[in-house]
């Protein structure tokens, strides 16, 4: 049982970060009931799901019409049983639904109710479409990402969706689920996406405030600059990363790679540093990556070859730590983090909408009569 067991949340899954907090909260114990669209219940074969969407594991699937009246009443009905509620609408939308957080918290003081959106709840942009990269830009956090010379380079959505958004929001949650047990009430918890984007550059924020970090991309230490803080192609087209910050482990990296002529002792000399990245260039391109990983294999110099997923599953520090987890022959990333007495798990496949819809909201109060006549009404599926 994880540390969350007992808890119960309602999530309402119209995001992906929102699908992240969800799956995060069920890998730590807690019991997720996800409250799909019922048209997303029609929309395909009934209940057909795949063993690979990850962000949809282990938990249940109802599917309620939130523009039905008795869907409402529906809702209002789990929140009264519920400790967690995440939506992810825009500003205004779960008010005129009539699920916000007054009309929820009304009927249940203790629930903790979150909210997950891309500008925020205020300012000029509130109620604007956006996406992940759009939040990144304005953020202050997608202008410094890229080569030297070249454009900001667009990452996978981890940095506003998943990073700064979904597990912001677990964050907030878990907060304030603790600051409940002393307090008795729950409250809201109001994540943005632009916010946990630019919490994330927190100590980018301070180096640039301090005159130790410069505006052009790929010329500070951690961008990309540095020669011993970078990455490497090797002769067979894959790559190496290299992140000997420290001076032992720059002094190290010199040694395995031959470079006696290099003066250790000028490592933060940033106008040798051009030159001396063609250099390793030029070595790391004599061999494959391989036989790189054998040469650096115990020298302390901080050298890790640069995996894809698929290589990433079957490496042998990840096979022995358990980091993929498979289930019905899908990998799944491993809850983490990891706790010695109560350890978090994947708590079963992936839900397909409105899979579980009768035996869920009977689990949660609602009578066999009850559910049927809202099944024939339209109000679930």
């Amino acid at each position: 049982m994880g540390p969350l067991h007992g808890i119960r949340v309602l999530e309402l899954p119209n995001l992906g970060p929102i699908q992240f907090a969800g799956m995060m909260l069920a890998d730590l114990g807690a019991e997720v009931l996800r409250v799909d669209r019922a048209s997303d219940v029609h929309a395909g074969e009934p209940f057909a799901s795949t063993p690979h969407a990850v962000l949809d594991r282990g938990r249940r699937s109802t599917g309620i019409d939130l523009k039905h009246p008795d869907g409402v009443a529906t809702l209002l009905r789990l929140v009264d049983s519920a400790d967690v509620l995440v939506e992810g609408f825009r500003p205004g939308v779960a008010e005129r639904l009539g699920i916000g957080p007054d009309v929820c918290r009304a009927r249940n003081r203790r629930l903790v109710y979150g909210r997950m959106t891309g500008w925020g709840r205020s300012g000029p942009l509130a109620a604007d479409p956006g996406h992940d990269l759009n939040y990144l830009a304005l953020a202050g956090v997608l202008y410094h990402l890229g080569p030297a010379g070249g454009p900001p380079s667009a990452p996978i959505n981890l940095l506003a969706d998943f990073g700064g958004g979904g597990m912001v929001l677990v964050c907030g949650v878990l907060a304030a689920l603790l600051e409940r047990g002393t307090s008795g009430t729950g409250q809201v918890v109001d994540a943005a996406m632009v916010d946990g984007a630019a919490l994330l550059m927190s100590v980018f924020w301070g180096l640039d405030a301090m005159g130790y970090w410069k505006p052009e991309r790929g010329t500070n230490l951690l961008d990309g600059g540095a020669p011993f803080y970078n990455v490497y192609e090797t002769a067979d087209a894959q790559w190496v990363s290299v992140a000997a910050y420290e001076a032992k482990f720059y002094t190290e990296l010199l040694a395995v790679l031959g470079l006696d002529d290099v003066d250790a002792n000028a490592q933060m000399d940033e106008e040798q540093w051009p030159a001396l990245k063609e250099r390793l260039a030029t070595i790391f391109g004599t061999k494959t990556r391989d036989e790189w990983v054998r040469i650096f294999s115990g020298r302390e110099v901080c050298f890790a070859p640069v995996l894809s997923m698929r290589e990433a599953r079957s490496h042998p520090h990840n096979v022995a730590r358990g980091v993929v987890t498979e289930i019905d022959g899908a990998p799944h990333p491993s809850p983490a983090p990891r706790f010695d007495r109560t350890p978090g798990a994947i708590a079963g496949p992936a839900v397909a909408p409105g899979a579980h819809t009768d035996a869920a909201l009977a689990d949660w109060g609602l009578e066999a009569d009850e559910i049927a006549a809202l099944r024939e009404a339209g109000a679930v599926a």
